[in-house]
């Protein structure tokens, strides 16, 4: 297996001094307090922390569903926070995927439907949408699945359709939320093992939450926050 190294590569992602404010006056909380942080393209980094820790509220804002209140996020040297809700929808829909422990699956929808839906809001032909889904869903391992609902199919399973689907648009950036927290450990590693594939074999950089640290153990690097803050940021020894 051929490993896309990051070295020399540009950051794709740069948050500097972010700061997440919520409410104002003697309510407001800091959920954010002056973040930096730099991925390059093609890295894989896993972010602990504990409830509270501020790595979700992170993870919001990398993913365009928030800005911070102060501080730059860029993006391929874009400045996120002076996007408007719409520009910022738009890079969502051409340069992110998103995998949720939930797997936010459709009950009633085969797992093809929905892989294609990423491709039906960008407004793209049936065929052009069908062919992408099977080939996504054959990715990850679940080739003649297309037609079974997430009621047929194992949570692990359901966990790959909801990759399939985050890949369908060929992302820059997975950001994964928990991706194996709903999943026993033999299908959650089975699920890290399809990230690290993703990372290495397409060059997408990977950005995942995660409280367990087995799973974090996959990452080529574990950023930690506190309170808010990094606390620490450090290069990992991956798994072979």
């Amino acid at each position: 297996m051929n490993d896309t190294s990051t070295e020399n590569l540009p950051d794709i992602i740069t948050l500097s001094g972010v700061t997440k404010v919520f409410g104002e006056g003697q309510a407001a909380f800091q959920a954010l307090k002056g973040v930096d942080l730099s991925v390059q393209q093609g890295d894989f980094v896993a972010i602990m922390g504990p409830s509270g820790s501020g790595k979700s509220t992170a993870m919001n804002i990398l993913g365009c569903l928030d800005i911070p209140t102060s501080g730059a996020y860029l993006f391929k040297g874009v400045h996120v926070e002076n996007m408007t809700r719409n520009q910022r929808a738009l890079l969502r829909r051409h340069y992110l995927g998103f995998i949720f422990q939930g797997f936010n699956l459709l009950a009633r929808t085969s797992a093809q439907e929905n892989v294609e839906l990423p491709l039906l809001y960008r407004g793209e032909s049936a065929e052009d949408r069908h062919v992408a889904a099977k080939a996504a869903l054959k990715a990850v391992g679940l080739d003649g699945w297309e037609h079974h609902t997430p009621a047929e199919l194992s949570g692990g399973q359901q966990q790959r359709v909801a990759i399939a689907r985050a890949i369908v648009t060929n992302p820059e950036v997975l950001l994964a939320d928990e991706p194996t927290g709903n999943l026993d450990t033999q299908r959650g590693g089975e699920i890290m093992e399809l990230l690290v594939k993703m990372n290495r074999e397409r060059g997408i950089t990977v950005l995942m939450v995660t409280h367990e640290a087995d799973m974090a153990a996959y990452a080529k690097r574990i950023v930690h926050f506190r309170d808010g803050c990094i606390v620490s940021d450090e290069r990992n020894e991956i798994k072979s």
